[in-house]
């Protein structure tokens, strides 16, 4: 089966693909992705996704940003293989193509946020060229909120 790499750049496009972000977030509701993806789309975000004919196997948000520390930068968010699809090559085959669209708009690096206990994408992260540089901190101030 013909496998085909897509940037989704339209709200349509993306909630067409549901079902592949609840790998990630398992009670996440297609109404709240649909608003969160209301917000996001005009402030630089897009995604790529893998298709094996028509169903998606792989996908992952993109942000592009600029910070005075590193100039322009382009984020991976949300980096999703389905769980049937994976050592196939479909995560390379992203960040393969996240490497070059950097590379084509200027952008100085990649960025990533991986969890801590998340072992398995450190590991994929560390054989893609990604190495750890500082910690994300945050503060939860609505557990409630999150997805």
């Amino acid at each position: 089966m013909k496998i085909e790499l897509k940037e989704l750049t339209t709200k349509q496009e993306m909630l067409a693909q549901f079902e592949v972000m609840q790998h990630l977030y398992s009670k996440f509701t297609i109404e709240k992705y649909d608003s969160y993806l209301t917000e996001m789309i005009p402030h630089n975000y897009r995604q790529v996704a893998v298709f094996e004919g028509s169903v998606c196997v792989g996908i992952s948000g993109l942000w592009s940003g600029t910070k005075l520390w590193s100039g322009k930068y382009l984020e991976i968010d949300n980096f999703i293989v389905h769980p049937d699809h994976r050592s196939k090559g479909i995560g390379k085959m992203m960040t393969d193509y996240i490497d070059a669209k950097a590379k084509e708009t200027g952008c100085t690096m990649i960025v990533l946020d991986a969890f801590t206990g998340n072992y398995t994408a450190h590991r994929f992260y560390y054989n893609q060229g990604y190495v750890p540089k500082g910690f994300h901190f945050l503060k939860i101030l609505n557990e409630e909120g999150l997805s």
